[in-house]
């Protein structure tokens, strides 16, 4: 008993492993058993999609070939469409074309029946005219025996006649013409001039080549002569100017022909008296101020003038080149003063002649630019200024009139001539200029030798300071007409051959006298 009670736990042990065994065995197949199912059934769906998307492949590719077939049955339509109304507009052009080759046909045997009817009637007239020829020949004959003279002679002789009646009467046209425009023009011109004039009233300043510096006391002359001359020495090596020193009281004299260089002369021997040491150390370094502050002087006068003349936008070299001008004179006239009186006047001109007012102003002030360095280049002052503008890059219708201001380049604007005559109004007003006795008489007799020059001239008289020149004329030889034309040749001809300000009226005077004695 006690062994099957051994033996029990073990058999219980093993059946329940069998169990265990057998458990799993079955959990295994049932599991592979739904595995196979699943599979199948997954076979079976994808089939099933299979077969659907194949059959909605057809049906897209049925639908695809609808509309292609479609679309080419459109194009097919178009293009024949567009094929006929080509072969339409083909046919018409054909017509077209055949309708204007005959028409052109009908045309050439037209011209070419014209040709033979001109033909024959050239014919005709070559006839014709061989028989004229003939005709005038014996006449032509027959005319020179009966007047004496000969084809050529009377051919120039009528010629001559033609030519003298119609210079007569063009003198006579020209000169009515002439009248009338100028008593317009006077009429207007003096309107404009006066009213600028006024406008632009300046004062006059006479410039002159010497400078004087007052002196505390007669003393101080020793001291700027110094030991053996050698303070005046420098002063006059560093500054190039001449100083006198003479019997006048109490004032040293400067004298140069430079106006900056006496200028600085004036201000660095100011400085050494008003300092008291007066030595060559001292004089350089006061001349060395001096000339520092005459380049400030300078850039701010041209800065002033330009802002009084109310031109914007210079080149500051432009504005440098323009204070020089302060210490620059023409017959004793002070440039800077001119330019910008000349500004005023060529803008007050153009504002009532509605041209460009800015223009005619910037041209005015920069019109004797040139003369600021003139001295330090060859060439004259026109073409100088005419370089300096262009170099700093100003308007060309400004260089136009720099370089027609004084008749170089003839004038081609409005602006041009302004300037043209606002700088012969600003040199021309009594007392502006002045001008040295040899070069007056040099003028007057320039003057009447030009109008003695010309044919028919008996005596010709220069008056009115050389801005008035009267022609006698010889009244056998020059009639009315001949005497305004005369006027106007030797005007042309002074124009070219003179310079001068402002403007000489040419009077030519025919004068013819009777004289009978009763007895």
């Amino acid at each position: 008993m006690k062994g099957i009670n051994n033996l029990a736990p073990t058999i219980y042990g093993i059946l329940t492993v069998i169990a265990l065994l057998l458990g799993l065995l079955v959990g295994y197949l049932l599991r592979k058993y739904l595995a196979e199912a699943r599979i199948t059934s997954a076979e079976e769906a994808a089939k099933r999609i299979i077969e659907e998307s194949e059959k909605e492949a057809e049906a897209k590719k049925r639908e695809a070939i609808l509309e292609a077939k479609e679309e080419i049955h459109l194009v097919r339509t178009e293009a024949e469409r567009e094929n006929r109304e080509r072969r339409n507009e083909i046919q018409r052009m054909e017509r077209r074309f055949l309708q204007k080759e005959e028409t052109l046909d009908r045309k050439l045997e037209n011209i070419e029946r014209k040709e033979n009817e001109l033909l024959k009637k050239e014919q005709d007239l070559g006839n014709k005219s061989d028989q004229l020829g003939e005709v005038l020949n014996k006449q032509i004959i027959e005319l020179e025996r009966i007047s004496g003279l000969s084809t050529e002679e009377a051919r120039t002789l009528i010629l001559d006649k033609v030519k003298e009646e119609v210079k007569r009467e063009a003198a006579l046209i020209i000169k009515e013409e002439e009248t009338r425009a100028k008593e317009e023009a006077e009429k207007r011109a003096r309107e404009i001039v006066a009213m600028a004039i006024q406008k632009g009233a300046a004062e006059i300043v006479a410039e002159t080549t010497v400078s004087v510096v007052p002196l505390p006391n007669d003393e101080m002359k020793g001291r700027i002569i110094g030991r053996e001359g050698r303070n005046i020495r420098t002063l006059e090596t560093l500054t190039g100017v001449d100083l006198i020193i003479d019997d006048t009281p109490e004032a040293v004299i400067l004298s140069g022909f430079d106006p900056i260089r006496r200028e600085t002369a004036r201000i660095a021997l100011e400085k050494l008296i008003a300092d008291g040491r007066i030595h060559p150390a001292r004089i350089e370094e006061m001349v060395e101020k001096a000339q520092k502050e005459i380049e400030q002087k300078i850039r701010e006068e041209g800065e002033q003038v330009a802002f009084e003349a109310g031109v914007t936008n210079l080149h500051p070299e432009l504005i440098k080149y323009l204070g020089r001008l302060k210490f620059r004179t023409s017959y004793g006239q002070n440039v800077l003063k001119h330019s910008l009186e000349v500004a005023y006047l060529a803008g007050t001109m153009a504002a009532e002649l509605d041209a460009d007012v800015q223009l005619a102003k910037r041209a005015g002030l920069l019109h004797d630019i040139g003369k600021s360095i003139d001295h330090e280049m060859e060439g004259p002052h026109v073409t100088i200024g005419a370089n300096l503008a262009r170099k700093f890059r100003e308007n060309p219708e400004v260089v136009h009139c720099i370089m027609a201001h004084h008749g170089d380049q003839e004038p081609e604007t409005i602006e041009a001539v302004l300037v043209q005559a606002a700088d012969a109004i600003s040199a021309a007003r009594p007392g502006a200029r002045r001008e040295t006795l040899e070069t007056y008489l040099k003028r007057l007799e320039k003057l009447e030798e030009i109008a003695d020059s010309f044919d028919g001239v008996d005596k010709s008289y220069a008056i009115q300071a050389g801005r008035e020149i009267r022609i006698m004329v010889k009244p056998d030889l020059i009639d009315d007409l001949q005497a305004a034309h005369l006027s106007r040749e030797i005007g042309k001809t002074i124009e070219e051959s003179l310079e001068y300000p402002g403007q000489i009226k040419v009077i030519v005077i025919r004068e013819t006298r009777h004289v009978e004695y009763a007895k």
